[in-house]
């Protein structure tokens, strides 16, 4: 009894530890903590199309656009165009760069491309503007050019905008050129169609649907005179002018750039007039260079922020469940559960683990 006694202060002083172990300012366990770097985004290549508007013998300043975009570093890779611009459009995608297209504008002769029929729907039949076309492009149809190519056109019975992107490349060509009046609707099918800028004078709409994630638009459009005509007839010809300006704004506006090379002055069938087409094309491509580049810093950023941002949450993901096992695995051990990392209390706060 007596050595009991003896003993009971030493007994009560380690109970008084072993407590004080328990309940006193102990020290938490710590998961170990990773620092989530996000490593750097490469910009992405953007893809470049080029939208061609309609303008007859206006259409030689397309070449010159194309030439000053190539000496620039940007190679459109997908192209689309209406009348004019669809004849460009296709010896583009065919493969031929802009001083091959500029040589063979310089060989046309224009009786090579005009074959008269006074007993029909139009003065021009167009046979020989497809076959002109096949031959430059090698007989490639649409679907095998080297670039994605869609040509427009408007169907006659409906009035609806046709996209050709596959078929026979003269056939879609001379289709989208036919200007009522002055070419034959052509046949393909059970449909007739005419020219594509009864629709779509710069198809803007065509060329992102090919997949282009910057859309430059290259408009040679008439432009209204600003003066009175003072007849009938040029009363007409200024009204339909108008009329296809206001057409084309609404899709030009859903370019990311547009290019109007100075070409107003030159008449639908003025081609002695093809090499100052080609040099106001050049100028008016060189004088944009400034707003595409900026677009396409813009389009690069706005690409690389998103990338940045989806990696970023990735990471955070992974990093959760991977805090989650770990909490999940500590609280598995009796000890843990009474002290509790605070990262792990959060989330059993959070209901994303199971509160013991």
């Amino acid at each position: 009894m007596t050595s009991l006694r003896s003993l009971r202060p030493l007994l009560l002083a380690s109970l008084a530890v072993a407590l004080a172990a328990c309940g006193g300012e102990a020290v938490k366990p710590t998961l170990p903590t990773t620092t989530v770097v996000t490593p750097p985004v490469a910009a992405p290549k953007v893809r470049i199309g080029i939208a061609l508007g309609g303008g007859a013998a206006k259409g030689f300043a397309h070449i010159g656009v194309i030439k000053m975009l190539e000496a620039n570093g940007f190679q459109p890779e997908v192209v689309s165009g209406t009348s004019a611009g669809s004849v460009v459009g296709a010896l583009y995608a065919s493969g031929m760069d802009s001083f091959a297209m500029q040589k063979q504008a310089f060989a046309l002769d224009e009786a090579s491309i005009r074959d008269v029929s006074l007993f029909s729907g139009g003065l021009v039949k167009g046979q020989k503007l497809q076959d002109y076309v096949n031959q430059l492009v090698g007989g490639k149809s649409i679907e095998r050019m080297r670039r994605p190519f869609a040509a427009v056109a408007t169907q006659l019975e409906t009035g609806e905008r046709t996209v050709f992107v596959r078929g026979n490349t003269g056939q879609a060509v001379r289709a989208s050129s036919s200007i009522p009046g002055v070419f034959e609707a052509v046949p393909i099918g059970k449909y007739h169609y005419v020219d594509g800028g009864v629709v779509s004078p710069v198809p803007v709409d065509a060329a992102r649907q090919l997949g282009a994630d910057i859309v430059i638009a290259v408009d040679i459009s008439s432009k209204a005179s600003g003066k009175n005509p003072g007849s009938v007839l040029g009363n007409i010809n200024q009204s339909i002018t108008i009329m296809g300006q206001k057409l084309g704004a609404l899709e030009l506006a859903r370019a990311d750039v547009v290019i109007r090379p100075s070409v107003n002055e030159i008449g639908p069938a003025d081609f002695e007039q093809r090499n100052n087409a080609i040099m106001e094309g050049e100028r008016a491509a060189l004088a944009a260079m400034p707003q595409i580049r900026a677009k396409v810093a813009q389009w690069q950023k706005a690409r690389v922020d998103e990338a940045v941002a989806a990696r970023r949450a990735a990471d955070r993901a992974a990093e959760q469940a991977k805090l989650q096992a770990q909490c999940a695995e500590s609280d598995k051990k009796w000890m843990s559960k009474l002290r509790r990392d605070p990262q792990c209390e959060a989330l059993a706060n959070q209901g994303a683990i199971a509160t013991p």
